[in-house]
């Protein structure tokens, strides 16, 4: 086995493998935001938030929100950073902390991308997250080699548009 970095999965899905033991993976879809030398950062897309809503997220937080967001669900993004809140969307993609995923979605986590959302001014299409999903330096490079995950190129319709509990039943059929 090499230690040598070899090809960046960034802008792919990460999706685990049937039979995944881990219970923080198992069937689930990872949109991959950034994977580099220095390790790797994704975010559960297939996983609603069973307690937080919307309104009480924006409310611990102290941001007026407007009532359309009572049903916007959150989604649980991982175990790391289980506090953190993070925003993939759409464009623009002009807030404080972005980071450009792919030409047509970006990750955000700063309060104004948050602000924005709840006063309905904020990206078209956004889905807010707990917590990530990381692996430090060359750590999902082996976990790859080891056959322990499947890729395939992200899905601007399996994470905007496919209803949660479809999303890794379709990523799957994207591979076969």
């Amino acid at each position: 086995m090499t230690d040598e970095f070899v090809q960046s999965i960034k802008g792919q899905f990460l999706l685990a493998i049937p039979g995944l033991p881990d219970p923080n993976f198992a069937q689930t879809v990872t949109c991959m935001c950034e994977h580099n030398e220095s390790g790797a950062l994704g975010f559960i897309i297939n996983r609603v938030h069973p307690l937080l809503t919307a309104p009480e997220l924006f409310d611990d937080l102290n941001i007026k929100y407007d009532s359309s967001l009572e049903n916007q669900e959150i989604y649980l993004g991982g175990p790391v950073q289980p506090s953190g809140v993070f925003v993939l969307h759409g464009p623009p993609f002009d807030w404080n902390e972005t980071l450009k995923v792919s030409d047509w979605m970006a990750l955000s986590n700063s309060r104004d991308v948050l602000e924005a959302i709840a006063a309905k001014q904020g990206p078209e299409s956004f889905m807010i997250l707990l917590g990530c999903a990381g692996w430090g330096p060359m750590q999902l490079d082996h976990e790859l080699s080891d056959s322990a995950w499947l890729t395939c190129p992200i899905s601007r319709d399996i994470i905007f548009s496919t209803p949660t509990e479809l999303r890794y039943d379709k990523a799957m059929m994207m591979i076969y």
